[in-house]
């Protein structure tokens, strides 16, 4: 079932929370804009911090159906736009030429038709789906792919179609509703962002980070989250070479509830870093004395709070 595009800016905070997604009304208004003005999100910020979520929650919360283009080096337009199936047409080709009932230019005119045509992210995200409504594309960091590339994307975010040489332009009825993510590996191109609406999406402060854990670890004992969060907090604010993010405090805190943990202590800080961070340089500065010490400032704060 599908439903209506948020009517306010607190519609939209709604309706992601709706989808279990913690946003602040900076982010709420940039989305609902997007929305309601017809135009793509473009979503820059660290990995970790929720960008692709906020795609998928768009999908479920709308009923729209997701279409996403995962970037990597070396995309181009077959693995991304369209391509023709050409075994399907040599097949075509040799029954027709064995029956002889078209000549070689009803060939040529038939085998270039949509029957052959694989249509890729780009090209589906310009159709409805069964509802008769537009899709949700999410194009997914987009910093990994080739900068030639952007060029293929102008089209599409300028006038939501695709033109095709043997067939011709194929225009989106309802244009897609477009996020696009980056994580600021490379610049994006100008072109690429005067085309969209723009928003970083930065790490959550203690209070929002609390919040999404009580949503995405629910099991987990209060007095866990506030020190799982307080921990990272300060790990933040330190000198490593990947700070974690949101995806790797709710990661920890889940696996510190399977662990039975209501209350965090060095061993088991030491035993879980893996979870927390993903480079083994970080992991190497982090244990030990220097996460003997965080944890223990933490428990101090939060003492002195509550006193």
């Amino acid at each position: 079932m599908t439903a209506e595009i948020p009517a306010t800016i607190d519609d939209t905070a709604a309706l992601l929370k709706d989808g279990r997604y913690v946003a602040d009304r900076s982010l709420a208004t940039a989305l609902y804009l997007a929305l309601k003005m017809g135009r793509p999100l473009f979503l820059e910020g660290e990995a970790g911090v929720g960008k692709t979520e906020i795609g998928k929650v768009l999908s479920e919360t709308l009923g729209r159906r997701l279409i996403r283009l995962q970037c990597y080096e070396g995309l181009d337009v077959s693995s991304a736009v369209y391509e023709w199936n050409y075994s399907l047409q040599m097949i075509d080709i040799r029954i027709s030429e064995a029956a002889g009932d078209r000549d070689r230019e009803q060939i040529e005119h038939d085998i270039f038709s949509e029957r052959f045509l694989i249509k890729r992210p780009l090209l589906q995200a310009l159709e409805p789906d069964v509802n008769g409504k537009a899709p949700v594309l999410l194009i997914d960091e987009l910093d990994r792919t080739d900068e030639p590339f952007e060029a293929f994307l102008l089209e599409v975010l300028s006038d939501f179609q695709v033109t095709i040489p043997e067939i011709g332009t194929v225009k989106a009825k309802e244009p897609p509703i477009v996020i696009i993510t980056s994580n600021r590996t490379r610049e994006i191109h100008d072109a690429i962002k005067r085309r969209c609406f723009y928003y970083w999406v930065d790490y959550p402060d203690a209070k929002r980070e609390l919040e999404i854990l009580s949503i995405k670890a629910p099991g987990a004992d209060t007095q866990l989250s506030q020190q799982v969060v307080a921990f990272v907090q300060k790990l933040r604010s330190t000198d490593l070479f990947k700070v974690p993010g949101v995806a790797e405090t709710i990661d920890w805190t889940n696996a510190l509830v399977q662990l039975d943990k209501i209350d965090l202590d060095p061993q088991t800080v030491n035993d879980t870093l893996g979870v927390l961070l993903k480079y083994q340089d970080d992991i190497e500065k982090v244990k030990g004395s220097e996460a003997a010490n965080l944890l223990q400032q933490v428990k101090a704060d939060l003492a002195g709070r509550r006193g």
